[in-house]
């Protein structure tokens, strides 16, 4: 399986997805845990830098790279 960026909400020690996961029973996955500060200075980051490289390619191909957690503020040095 490829990435996967989901919403949910940490209750009790569960983090419980906001809708159901394209996932099998028992599959282990692998969690990117970002607050929601990153996630705005990610978008206003995003929103800044607009149009500067143009994307001639699949617009699928470009939200998955934007959303994957390894290209992400955080990772920004």
């Amino acid at each position: 399986m490829n990435s996967l960026v989901i919403e949910g909400t940490y209750e009790n020690g569960v983090i419980k997805p906001d809708g159901p996961l394209p996932l099998k029973e028992h599959e282990r996955v692998r969690f990117a845990i970002l607050d929601a500060v990153q996630v705005a200075d990610a978008l206003a980051a995003a929103e800044r830098t607009y149009g500067l490289v143009p994307w001639t390619g699949d617009p699928e191909v470009l939200r998955r790279i934007a959303e994957e957690p390894e290209f992400g503020v955080a990772e920004s040095p």
